[in-house]
């Protein structure tokens, strides 16, 4: 069994502007690096063997603060990248339209983004057996990868704060 840790990165400025980030890098703020250093902080007793982190630095900057205490280096991947929001990237959140209907064409899939889920736990369960892993994600594709695990629909996930962690035994 492989144990993992699924965190969503600290708060972000775009976060606190209620700024659709999607697939942007992003960077913390000062209450994204204390949240992260929270985390860190309860984690630094805990044995973990590997810590993967998003592509994008709002995910990175939050997985390599918890990680400094355990001295191992963070591997990226893109699987674990945010939803692509395509056009309503940038968009201030409240003035987005709330109906999925009327969202652009090139807005990431639910399937494709649950595929990506399903392939990410795949790679980690056949990268990391019967490790724990710390994964530093985002909202919506952590909700994919929680979606996948219980084999339930995303919209029964709860929602993840940020730097909130959920463990899952795959």
């Amino acid at each position: 069994m492989t144990r993992l840790y699924l965190v969503r990165h600290g708060e972000t400025y775009d976060n606190a502007a209620k700024i659709m980030q999607g697939q942007v890098q992003g960077e913390l703020n000062a209450e994204g690096i204390r949240q992260a250093e929270d985390v860190r902080d309860k984690m630094v007793g805990e044995h973990i063997d590997a810590f993967v982190s998003s592509d994008l630095h709002r995910s990175m900057q939050t997985c390599e603060i918890i990680a400094a205490p355990h001295g191992k280096k963070v591997e990226t991947t893109e699987l674990l990248r945010e939803r692509d929001w395509g056009s309503m990237t940038g968009k201030y959140i409240p003035d987005l339209p709330k109906d999925p209907n009327d969202w652009p064409d090139d807005v990431e899939t639910i399937p494709h983004l649950k595929a990506r889920a399903q392939n990410f736990i795949t790679w980690l369960k056949v990268t990391y057996p019967n490790q724990t892993v710390l994964a530093v994600g985002h909202g919506i594709v952590n909700k994919a990868i929680q979606s996948v695990y219980f084999k339930k629909p995303m919209n029964e996930i709860p929602r993840m704060n940020n730097a909130e962690v959920r463990v899952l035994d795959l």
